[in-house]
């Protein structure tokens, strides 16, 4: 028999391990989507699901129509207590009742992000959003104080100032006609979140054209994309086929501007301590970078730069979009209601009076009927119309076994439409929110900012500047909507927008006596 020489033995000894590498690892991942396939099999399915496939090949491309799919999907399945979607060889079920969504948000097992959030990392790292583990336990005891409420009244000046200028824009479109107001919400936002969490003024209301706006606005339609196209899931092919490349050039305008503000504010902090003494007497106004920036953990040591470069871009990203919706949604309902729109004005001028001046938290406190009016907006038009966790371990959810590695997504659109707790669901109605009309109603029932322990840590921030410019806007103008419910066709990307923006008219307000 012919004994093969040594210098032939060692790769083809090589060559074997690889292969025998590969089969195992084949082998494992098979056998894991078979025991789940069979695991998951007395759950209702979306129909034209396949082996290996899923129901991948049935999905909508564009936005817009995947969203109504979806919707399609739960409104099919509203009898039952969940409903499984294969997407390739990643189980998902999907929950819209309460006592489910219950199950998943208040187990602290199951606190890891779904998988479609592990294409925000290469933008936001993992911070607060996407982090997990104890990476996220420390990273949320840090930053809770930065929330606290003392904090956030600092940031009023910020809200007031922006919110005027706000108006100063419409002002030269009010009485000329219908226009889309969604940009010009959103881009008072996105001056709000700069100058509050950065300390910056990018003045995105007076030059929407700048490159770091666009590239926000950018990297939010690459990533939501990304995430409806699972032949894009695999990094290889998305930066082969997709748009990869056009992520990195779009990240790099991100990752550089916030670094070098974060290197900038580090740089005048130090500065101002040691001058000190010569500043005593001027209040400085403050931002989250520069508390971020004196933040320490348990052990005394203070976040790198890279942790804080993860939680600005965390707030750039999460604190603009989702308060700039809400409170177009708002306008748009109010537009289509004018009974509703006339109490928060009688509110508004018991506040007020015929007087300009800015907004204090007393004052937010006493606009209870607006509270009603964004809670209302937020359960019909959530922010965020879904977000998924992974199983941390085997579970049972109303009696169905999920096992761990599954994917849950919480419909929170659907969600608030049980008319087990909100009768006649599709009617805008504020006064669901009074405190004599929300006793009994389950909490996990509406959860437009998630709930558990993964609640929104920024959600006292959004609620208190989406007051602030809204009131404002309202007590400068009467408005009117220039669509009808079903023309504004949502789409769940990241956050929820209509397809085609909100149009309104607005009339400027005529000065009324003081009711005081």
């Amino acid at each position: 028999m012919a004994v093969l020489p040594g210098s032939y033995v060692i790769p083809l000894l090589g060559v074997s391990i690889v292969i025998a590498a590969l089969t195992y690892i084949t082998y494992k991942m098979l056998s894991d989507y078979l025991h789940k396939w069979f695991e998951m099999k007395p759950i209702p399915e979306v129909e034209g699901t396949y082996l290996f496939v899923g129901a991948a090949l049935q999905f909508k491309t564009n936005a817009g129509d995947f969203f109504r799919q979806i919707e399609d999907f739960s409104n099919e399945y509203r009898d039952a207590p969940l409903f499984k979607l294969w997407v390739g060889t990643l189980p998902f079920v999907v929950l819209f009742h309460a006592e489910t969504v219950e199950t998943i948000l208040t187990n602290p097992v199951h606190m890891e992000k779904g998988y479609s959030y592990n294409f925000l990392h290469p933008w936001l790292g993992t911070g607060l959003l996407t982090s997990t583990g104890l990476k996220w336990r420390q990273r949320r005891k840090m930053l809770t104080p930065t929330f606290h409420f003392s904090i956030l009244t600092d940031f009023l000046e910020v809200m007031n100032e922006q919110a005027e200028i706000l108006v100063g824009k419409l002002e030269k479109k009010a009485g000329k006609g219908p226009f889309n107001c969604f940009s010009d919400m959103t881009l008072c936002a996105l001056d709000i979140i700069c100058e509050t969490a950065m300390g910056k003024k990018i003045y995105a209301q007076s030059n929407s054209d700048s490159e770091y706006v666009k590239s926000v606005y950018k990297m939010s339609d690459i990533i939501s994309s990304r995430q409806r196209k699972p032949w894009f899931w695999p990094d290889f092919v998305y930066y082969w086929f997709g748009e990869g490349r056009e992520q990195d050039k779009t990240l790099k305008i991100l990752h550089s501007f916030t670094y070098k503000v974060i290197q900038e504010r580090a740089e005048n902090i130090s500065c101002s301590e040691s001058d000190s003494d010569s500043d005593r007497g001027t209040k400085k106004r403050r931002a989250f970078l520069d508390m971020l920036l004196k933040t320490t953990d348990m052990d005394g040591n203070k976040m790198t730069h890279q942790d804080i470069q993860e939680e600005v871009d965390t707030f750039m990203f999460r604190g603009h979009d989702t308060t700039a919706a809400a409170m177009n949604w708002v306008l748009h309902l109010l537009g289509s209601h004018p009974e509703a729109h006339s109490k928060v004005q009688q509110e508004l001028q018991e506040v007020f009076g015929t007087s300009d001046r800015p907004i204090n938290t007393e004052d937010l406190k006493k606009l209870k009927y607006l509270e009603c009016v964004i809670k209302e907006a937020l359960r019909l038009f959530p922010s965020v119309p879904m977000f998924a966790r992974t199983l941390g371990e085997d579970c049972y959810i109303n009696g169905f076994k999920v096992p761990k590695g599954a994917n849950a997504i919480v419909l929170t659109y659907t969600l608030h439409r049980d008319p087990r707790y909100f009768p006649e669901p599709e009617e805008f109605r504020p006064e669901r929110f009074l405190p004599e009309n929300s006793v009994g109603r389950p909490p996990y029932a509406y959860v437009p900012f998630s709930a558990g322990l993964r609640n929104c840590i920024g959600q006292r921030f959004a609620l208190m500047e989406e007051k602030v410019v809204l009131a404002y806007v309202l007590r400068n103008f009467n408005v009117e909507a220039c669509q009808k419910r079903e023309e504004l066709r949502p789409v769940g990307e990241l956050i929820l927008r209509p397809e085609k923006g909100i149009w309104i008219k607005l009339e400027k307000r005529k000065p009324q006596a003081s009711s005081n």
